[in-house]
């Protein structure tokens, strides 16, 4: 680490309400640094910047050429797919010009808000190929730092070699410098606690030019840099590094930097993607759907099925029906034309499994290898348009390689001119691209219910991992988790531990464009009607949010409004009952709809109150349990 009596300051800027405060270092030998501080302590120590390219070195040797002066950015957007409806940013930026030995420039820009730092690096000069073999930033902790991170698994691993897909359990309350136990790094979002100060990192704007990147350590410090995606996380014959032959912006390196309400209500993940690109984006409608798969899995993927799961979202009024895989053999495009003609009359739209194929996993499912040219999608996307469908789900990804994130856009992009709404399964982490392709509408990239219901060890951790995901996976992108099995899962041999209030608060508090609910018709057959009459009326996107208390893993309460309801919803994620006093005073209700888990052989217990005079409300929530309350 430099010594910063050996640097020289070169800048400084501070948050709109200057409760953060940004340092930039250049030493003697020409290295740069930053460091963070919050409320006047050290959040991020003095850490490393600059790039290393192929023939270019930005990483020493480095002299200042000009620093700007600090300008206010203000971005307003709005937004179907997220926490918030209507969305302002307002940052203070600084770009900090430096130039190589050779005379290479490199701007680095940061942006301060109220709720943390973000910066990236611009190369005005590129004009032909260059690759970036290695980015220096680095987050630099105090040793007594404690993190909550989920380890990267290693590419060609899994089911069907189809790893890295952002799978794995979270590592919780673990010391910085742990190292990964499946030794590829960790993967964002990346949740830290630096004294009283939470802290957590992610990227946004990736483009084509760039791989997705995760953190890297080492045992020895609690030093954690920026890491490339392996080798063989690519599109056929393509390459993993970063390459651009146009003057270049690199991905922003965004830290949410507060409590964990800042955290938990940021939208930095969005804030910081570029703008839609989409002209037309009216057929871009949230919703939720019915889905077999998770219940009945491959074997009845079938006419008769499908058309059950159809009336199944008419009953419950969801948008949506979601066909799984091999549906083209075993329904066919001619049928799939009948149901999508059966659905539509009821205003359920399909949406439809493909395999992304390719050579980088061995995954027979299909249809296969009819999306990896731009000739194939239209193709396909204009023959799914004429049928009337609405949407596809693309699996097995397996790679963060520069040409598989373009694979991906290359995907949305021609998706958008069919007017097809998009879930990527088996997939790499959003960063942000639900802002920039709005019909984006989820991705999985999560340990997801449909592990429930293959391993009792998963369903074992269920609560736990739940009441990790508002801090982390699903704070700034929406997740394809699959929740809400209210009455057990009926294709599982596993025990589901989580208990009926616990799934229904579910549906409330994941985050999902397109929520696709793991609850059988059958068995909500049994489920009262109340609680279906509360489903029906579940809005399909939300206005605005409040994190109300909550630990990463250990519980969550969150707060959505859509309109003029609040609805609240809290999850118990450990083995033990959880006291918790709600004051809800100032959301200024006159009436509360409390749904909590029922007793002897009832699912729900639900109560009805008016809040004039009566605000507070003392709860207990069983283990693994949970509840929701509607406020009007």
């Amino acid at each position: 680490m430099m010594n910063l009596l050996q640097a020289q300051q070169v800048a400084q800027l501070q948050s709109p309400d200057k409760s953060i405060a940004l340092n930039v270092f250049l030493s003697a030998s020409g290295e740069i640094q930053y460091r963070i501080q919050k409320s006047g302590i050290n959040v991020i120590q003095p850490s490393a910047l600059g790039v290393m390219m192929k023939g270019h070195d930005f990483t020493q040797g480095m002299k200042l050429v000009m620093t700007s002066k600090p300008e206010r950015i203000t971005d307003s957007y709005q937004t179907k797919n997220a926490k918030k409806s209507s969305i302002l940013y307002q940052a203070n930026q600084l770009v900090i010009s430096f130039a190589n030995p050779e005379k290479e420039k490199m701007d680095i820009i940061f942006r301060l808000s109220d709720d943390g730092v973000a910066f990236r690096y611009r190369f005005p000069w590129i004009k032909n190929n260059e690759t970036i073999v290695k980015e220096q930033s680095s987050f630099t902790f105090d040793r007594k730092t404690r993190a909550w991170l989920q380890p990267m698994s290693e590419a060609k691993t899994g089911f069907e070699h189809c790893h890295p897909s952002y799978e794995e359990h979270y590592l919780q309350d673990i010391s910085v410098g742990t190292v990964s136990p499946l030794k590829s790094g960790w993967v964002y979002p990346a949740l830290f606690k630096t004294d009283q100060t939470w802290v957590l990192i992610t990227e946004a704007a990736l483009d084509g030019t760039y791989c997705g990147t995760r953190l890297i350590n080492d045992s020895a410090s609690s030093v954690y840099s920026i890491g490339f995606a392996d080798p063989r996380e690519v599109f056929t014959g393509g390459g993993y590094l970063p390459q651009s032959n146009k003057p270049w912006l690199t991905p922003w390196r965004i830290i949410a930097i507060g409590s964990l309400k800042t955290i938990a209500e940021s939208t930095l993940g969005t804030d910081l993607a570029p703008a839609a690109v989409l002209k037309d984006t009216s057929f871009v409608k949230p919703g939720r759907a019915s889905w077999s798969w998770i219940n009945s899995k491959d074997d009845n993927i079938t006419f008769e099925e499908q058309k059950k799961y159809i009336d199944y979202a008419y009953n419950m009024h969801w948008q949506y029906c979601l066909v799984d895989a091999d549906w083209d053999t075993k329904i066919g495009y001619d049928k799939i034309a009948e149901l999508s003609s059966y659905a539509k009359p009821k205003n359920v739209g399909l949406i439809l499994w493909y395999n992304s194929a390719g050579d980088w996993n061995t995954i027979r499912y299909h249809p296969k290898d009819i999306l990896l040219t731009k000739e194939g999608r239209e193709k396909e996307f204009s023959r799914l348009q004429a049928m009337g469908i609405k949407g596809v789900k693309i699996d097995f990804f397996g790679g963060d390689g520069q040409s598989m994130i373009q694979y991906y856009i290359d995907i949305l992009n021609d998706a958008a001119k069919y007017k097809l709404l998009v879930n990527f399964h088996g997939a790499t982490l959003p960063r942000g691209w639900q802002r920039t392709y709005p019909h984006l509408m989820t991705a999985e990239a999560i340990y997801g219910m449909e592990m429930v219901t293959f391993d009792q060890k998963a369903a074992d951790k269920q609560a736990n991992h739940c009441a990790m995901l508002p801090f982390t996976r699903n704070t700034f992108d929406p997740m394809d988790f699959t929740p809400m099995n209210l009455t057990g899962l009926t294709s599982s041999n596993c025990t589901r531990k989580t208990t009926p209030a616990f799934e229904l608060a579910l549906s409330v508090l994941f985050l999902s464009g397109i929520q696709h609910y793991a609850q059988s018709p059958e068995g909500m057959v049994h489920v009262p009607d109340d609680v279906k009459e509360f489903l029906r009326k579940l809005p399909d996107n939300w206005d605005n949010v409040k994190f109300l208390e909550g630990y990463p893993g250990k519980y969550a309460v969150i707060a959505r409004r859509s309109g003029d309801r609040w609805y609240i919803a809290g999850i118990n994620g450990e083995n033990s009952e959880k006291k918790i006093n709600l004051d809800i005073s100032s959301f200024k209700k006159r009436k509360a709809t409390l749904f909590t888990d029922g007793t002897n052989s009832e699912l729900f217990s639900k109560t009805t109150r008016n809040t004039t005079g009566q605000n507070k409300f003392d709860l207990t929530l069983n283990a693994n349990g949970g509840f929701v309350m509607v406020l009007e």
